[in-house]
C-alpha cells in the first residue's frame, strides 16, 4: 500500500494533481490533503475527486491516471 496525496494548489489547467509519499513533486504539508493508502492510483483519483473537481494523476509517479 502506499500512501497518496492531492495538491490543493492547482496546476495551469486546472488540474489538482495526486502525488504518492515517495513523488519528488509532492507538495509541501500546508498545501496537500492526505487521501489514503491505496494499492493504485486509480483509487486514490477516485478519493481526489471528494475534495476537487478537477483531478489527474502526477505524471512522475501516478502515470497511469496521468491523463493529457
Amino acid at each position: 500500500m502506499t500512501k497518496y496525496y492531492v495538491n490543493n494548489n492547482e496546476q495551469y489547467n486546472g488540474d489538482h494533481e495526486v502525488h504518492t509519499e515517495f513523488c519528488g513533486y509532492l507538495p509541501e504539508l500546508e498545501n496537500r490533503v492526505y487521501l489514503g493508502d491505496f494499492t493504485n492510483c486509480s483509487a486514490a483519483v477516485k478519493e481526489a475527486k471528494k475534495h476537487h473537481k478537477q483531478v489527474n494523476g502526477c505524471y512522475y509517479c501516478s502515470a497511469a491516471c496521468h491523463t493529457t
